[in-house]
């Protein structure tokens, strides 16, 4: 398993645990226990959500009559006053220190926290460590019931060196903590010690805090995340397993241990046994769910997904995770669906801070595929101003493309021309934009022009000389082709599409094709599930004369991409052993995906078929 996603999920859990949630009231308990039994209907979800938000206000008010009640009485003078506003006049202009002694002064003399709160964050703003740990030490001195204030103690405490003052807090709060909230609390005191730069220190400290809670699945969870994060993996699939046997339901038991174990193939299993156990594990399907992606199991993953989605219908992330799996699926119609889902639960949620601009950039790509284009740009235009630059830019060179096979070619330059990138990468990728709209609208000779000048501006940029390779092959310049090939093989070695293509332009015209064959193996080789590179195997197999290995590559390649050219190469190779029927019904398929396909066209006259 990638340890990257599983820290992540298991972060997510500790994250929920790590703020102890307010005590509920017993009408919202009695509600989540009816939820159980039965969903809730939109009257009954709005008048829980009314009586939530009605408890959370009230418990708002509660805290701040609390703090109002534990803050001295203090009369405003006119000297203090005074000394208030020429101290935030001052740290408005720059001034750092001398406003900050003033309110660390008044602080002392009144016992008034707020203003020790008001120096920290003076501190804060001028990066200075020591002066901003002194101010919340007076702070938690002058509030000790303050837990803003403690949590704040203790974060700069950990992290200064001088972690020996934090373990009686540490004692004190998990003594007074309930038993059903210390479980949190262990988890949080973990996760700040793992933050201390003695981590030998922090060590002890932790193994001391958590002695008294022996034998719970806490416990041993925090001690495999600790063994875990010094390198110890034995250590922590050890402690992994007690959690889990110490409660055998716990989602963050089971996601611990399958980080410790860190490989797909045996946490597969393991997380797929937990899950029949208890089905509503939501995290713990979400991770298996994840585990299959990278398994490429992607329909059973997807079906792990799908659960996920059908409890909760308005997740955007499951939304966005089924939409990619469809996509990987070359189930298009149900991409645009979870993608079109997505993209309006975002816009639901204003306080939803995920950007959705990627997901409407698939969309965009899907309508284009099928011809829609006042739908591709539709979505273009929904792209939020403020979304990040890079995808802004690839948002408007989008754009352009379609205005161009609108029939707005002028348009579609103008849009181009409008840009100004700074970055020489960005230049390129406008230069090759463009030449692929004169491209597309037949003007092959001007967008040549374009990228011959483009690659002597940019010599340097792999991905425009890979462009310019194919489009120099296009008006039958082979020789610049090859050229710029090996050029993108040698300033990019690992680029697998430089190899692919060359091998393929080769194996196209019949020669050099043991060449031809080199090229592609090396570039199979380095993406071996590559269907398009799989097309070229079976082509070259094809020329070479080895009809059964060419087959069998292009039935694996039509089977992850029915894509036209594949369709018209393998229809050629089962034409050849005699099996016309099959090979119309590939060309047929071909002709309804692409009934212009150049490929198909030739093919079919040089066999002289007609469909």
């Amino acid at each position: 398993m990638k340890n990257a996603f599983v820290i992540v999920t298991l972060s997510s859990l500790l994250a929920a645990c790590a703020v102890a949630p307010q005590q509920q009231p017993a009408s919202a308990t009695a509600s989540s226990t009816s939820a159980a039994d039965e969903p809730l209907g939109q009257e009954q979800e709005e008048t829980a959500e009314a009586t939530a938000a009605a408890d959370e206000e009230e418990a708002q008010a509660r805290a701040r009559a609390e703090l109002e009640a534990r803050l001295p009485k203090v009369a405003l003078t006119s000297s203090m006053l005074n000394q208030l506003l020429k101290a935030e006049f001052a740290f408005r202009k720059g001034d750092w220190q001398g406003p900050y002694l003033t309110m660390l002064s008044l602080a002392q003399q009144t016992k008034d926290p707020r203003l020790a709160r008001r120096a920290a964050e003076m501190a804060v703003a001028a990066k200075q460590a020591d002066d901003t740990l002194a101010a919340v030490r007076l702070w938690r001195e002058l509030d000790p019931a303050s837990d803003e204030a403690t949590q704040y103690f203790v974060g700069m405490v950990v992290t200064s060196g001088n972690i020996a003052e934090v373990e009686p807090i540490f004692v004190q709060r998990l003594k007074e903590a309930p038993a059903n909230r210390r479980g949190m609390l262990l988890f949080q005191i973990q996760q700040l010690l793992g933050r201390a730069e003695d981590k030998e220190a922090a060590g002890a400290m932790l193994e001391r805090v958590i002695a008294p809670y022996n034998g719970t699945m806490e416990a041993h969870a925090v001690r495999a995340h600790a063994a875990l994060a010094r390198g110890d993996r034995d250590t922590a699939q050890a402690e992994a397993r007690a959690a889990l046997a110490a409660k055998p339901d716990s989602e963050i038991a089971m996601l611990m241990l399958a980080q410790t174990i860190g490989d797909d193939a045996q946490v597969a299993p393991l997380l797929e046994a937990f899950l029949k156990a208890y089905p509503d594990a939501r995290e713990v399907r979400a991770a298996h769910a994840r585990v299959l992606v990278n398994q490429k199991q992607y329909p059973q993953a997807r079906a792990q997904f799908e659960a996920l989605l059908k409890a909760k219908p308005d997740d955007a992330g499951n939304l966005y995770a089924l939409g990619v799996l469809a996509t990987q699926m070359n189930d298009t119609q149900a991409a645009e669906g979870y993608f079109t889902r997505f993209v309006e639960v975002l816009g639901h949620n204003p306080e939803d801070d995920r950007d959705p601009t990627r997901a409407l950039l698939i969309l965009a790509q899907l309508a284009e595929e099928r011809g829609d284009f006042p739908a591709a740009l539709g979505w273009l235009e929904k792209v939020p101003a403020g979304t990040e630059p890079q995808l802004l830019f690839s948002a408007q060179l989008r754009r352009a493309g379609l205005l161009a096979k609108r029939g707005d070619l002028a348009g579609g330059r103008k849009l181009l021309a409008s840009l100004k990138p700074s970055e020489p990468a960005q230049q390129a990728q406008v230069a090759v934009a463009e030449a692929q709209l004169l491209r597309d609208a037949g003007h092959l000779l001007e967008a040549y022009s374009l990228m011959e000048a483009a690659a002597k501006r940019f010599p340097k940029n792999p991905d425009l000389l890979y462009d310019f390779a194919l489009l120099a092959e296009k008006i039958g310049r082979v020789d610049v082709m090859e050229k710029q090939l090996r050029a993108v093989m040698a300033q990019a070695p690992d680029n697998h599409h430089a190899y692919n293509a060359l091998g393929y332009s080769l194996a196209e015209r019949n020669v050099r094709l043991q060449e031809a064959y080199a090229l592609i193996a090396k570039a199979l080789e380095m993406a071996p599930g590559d269907p398009f590179i799989m097309d070229s195997m079976g082509w070259v197999q094809y020329r070479l004369g080895k009809l059964d290995e060419a087959e069998k590559y292009l039935r694996q390649a039509y089977a992850l991409r029915r894509d036209p050219e594949i369709a018209v190469h393998l229809g050629e190779v089962l034409f050849q052993k005699g099996q016309h029927a099959e090979a119309q019904q590939l060309w047929r398929e071909a002709r309804a995906k692409d009934p212009k396909n150049d490929t198909l066209r030739s093919t079919l006259a040089r066999l002289r078929q007609t469909l």
